[in-house]
């Protein structure tokens, strides 16, 4: 609506008047001149509409397996070969082939490690068996021939001490008899002592043998044994981790080759820029793919949903479960469809995107057409509200004033009166009535233009202001701006009078505001006749005159 807005200030020596125009303020609306509408009763259908994207509800996600390889400058694996985007495939149909070079080599120089891996458990296998046979050689040789060794002594100086006990005991006679002296006896008397003193020794290495030397071997033979296992068992895990590494690399190339899970159509999982520019990822011959990254999609055609982003001065009116219909350029008709999911939270925005908010809402097409594709531009609209019998007028034929709606009704010819209604649900072109008109009423459209023919009465506003009020009661004094050193206001606001120009700052004669103007004519004008004089004239500040 344009607004155009006629200002004369006159100061006169006796009296002054302002006169004003806004509209069709100053003078008497013809009657030919005011469209009018009839009031209507029938269905009435408050629609939100939106665009979408076509998108399966039910996607098989085709995604690449592969660990991305470090080597080359980049961080995925190049793809050779890609099947084009739109062809109808089945189970087990080629989709992509993967660039598996790298992993050959890594094959090669695996397939070497194995080979060492093996060579070593064979070589601790045949240590644990050596320490096995020592133990075994040692008990039922070295000790057993050391043992025997020591019992043939400890026969012979049993032997000994019998015959240097028979020896003492012959030398004894004799010297009782007078044929050998003092001196012979002690010396097969010493003697004896030897004998006894070699069993005795022979016996104790016996004992050592049994209980010391034996037990000493054993133990260190048995730790070469559990030594010898403990490589064993280290060299096979090596192994083991080799072999499962190998399989790894092979599994890895037998991946780079990927069939098709289902049947479907092929649709290359493209990745835009969020902030408007270029492809980020575009599935292509040579382009790179991490590891779990989606490379294809198999939507499911029987289950087709649209991707609308809604605006948030309309998203408190959509609801899971509202119906709804779908427009495609390349399906003819509608599709009857359903909101099936409403994000809570706006989708997030960018630096280049605009400052209003978008909420994702998912729309189920119940019965989608064949021919529709994913990535297809839908237009969507959204049934808020749907009324089958209700009276109604356009938006254009209300008045708005204190939170009141008001209609200006037609009571006879060049006969108007205005009449205070109650409206329900409301759309872009349509508001219906709850009570105030009746069918067939005629009512003028665009009131606004006509505010001479209003008569209005006097109602409470529609206001919170003493809820405002009472939440700021104790609100503190604002701090204001800093003052200048000679105590006037800050340079640029509304300075006091003086020599410098109006809206200059302090020496000027104060900012000049012409909306404020406006403003306060407006406000002035309690009647709404369009003119100033006298009283309303007076109610103006100094300034204005």
């Amino acid at each position: 609506m344009l607004i155009t807005v006629l200002l004369g200030l006159s100061v006169l020596a006796g009296a002054g008047y302002v006169t004003y125009r806004y509209g069709g303020f100053g003078s008497a609306a013809k009657q030919e001149d005011i469209v009018t509408t009839e009031v209507i009763r029938g269905p009435f259908d408050h629609i939100v509409l939106e665009q979408g994207e076509i998108e399966s509800s039910s996607n098989i996600d085709v995604v690449c397996q592969v660990k991305s390889q470090t080597g080359g400058g980049g961080g995925g694996t190049p793809i050779l070969w890609v099947i084009e985007e739109g062809t109808y495939v089945k189970k087990g149909d080629k989709l992509v082939e993967l660039d598996a070079s790298a992993l050959e080599n890594q094959l090669k120089t695996q397939r070497i490690a194995v080979s060492s891996a093996e060579a070593q458990v064979i070589s601790s296998e045949a240590a644990v068996r050596t320490a096995e046979i020592a133990l075994q050689e040692y008990l039922e040789g070295t000790y057993m021939s050391e043992r025997k060794a020591i019992l043939s002594e400890i026969d012979v100086a049993q032997q000994g001490l019998l015959n240097a006990e028979l020896k003492l005991s012959s030398a004894e006679r004799l010297a009782a008899k007078g044929m050998f002296n003092k001196r012979q006896v002690q010396s097969e008397g010493f003697a004896v002592s030897n004998a006894r003193n070699v069993l005795e020794s022979a016996k104790a290495r016996l004992e050592i043998l049994d209980r010391l030397t034996k037990e000493k071997f054993k133990v260190q033979f048995e730790s070469d044994i559990e030594a010898a296992k403990a490589r064993l068992k280290s060299d096979a895990s090596v192994l083991a981790e080799e072999e499962d590494e190998l399989r790894d690399i092979e599994d890895q190339i037998t991946k780079c080759v990927i069939l098709s899970p289902a049947e479907g159509v092929v649709v290359h999982n493209n990745q835009y820029n969020s902030r408007g520019g270029g492809a980020e990822f575009v599935v292509e011959e040579g382009a790179l793919v991490r590891e779990r990254q989606t490379i294809i999609k198999l939507p499911d055609p029987a289950k087709m949903q649209v991707k609308a982003s809604i605006n948030e001065q309309n998203i408190t009116l959509i609801a899971e479960g509202m119906a709804a219909k779908i427009k495609v350029n390349a399906v003819e008709g509608d599709m009857l469809a359903r909101i099936k999911r409403v994000n809570k939270y706006p989708e997030p925005g960018s630096f280049f995107t605009s400052s209003v908010k978008k909420y994702s809402t998912f729309v189920e097409i119940l019965e989608p057409a064949g021919t529709i594709r994913t990535g297809m531009t839908a237009e969507v609209r959204i049934f808020v509200s749907q009324v089958a019998d209700a009276l109604q007028i356009p938006v254009h034929g209300i008045y708005e004033y204190k939170g009141h709606h008001f209609c200006l009704k037609q009571a006879g010819k060049n006969k108007w009166e205005t009449v205070p209604i109650e409206i329900g649900a409301t759309n872009d072109k349509m508001v219906t009535i709850v009570s105030g008109l009746q069918e067939g009423d005629s009512v003028a459209l665009n009131p606004r233009k006509h505010l001479n023919l209003l008569d209005l009465p006097e109602v409470d506003e529609v206001s919170d202001r003493e809820k405002l009020a009472k939440i700021g009661a104790n609100a503190g004094e604002p701090s204001g701006p800093p003052a200048t050193p000679d105590g006037d206001k800050a340079a640029g606001g509304r300075g006091a009078p003086g020599a410098g120009a109006p809206g200059a700052g302090a020496p000027g004669a104060g900012g000049f505001n012409p909306q404020m103007i406006v403003d306060r004519i407006f406000a002035s004008d309690t009647n709404g006749d369009g003119k100033l004089a006298g009283e309303k004239l007076d109610s103006l500040d100094e300034r204005m005159k």
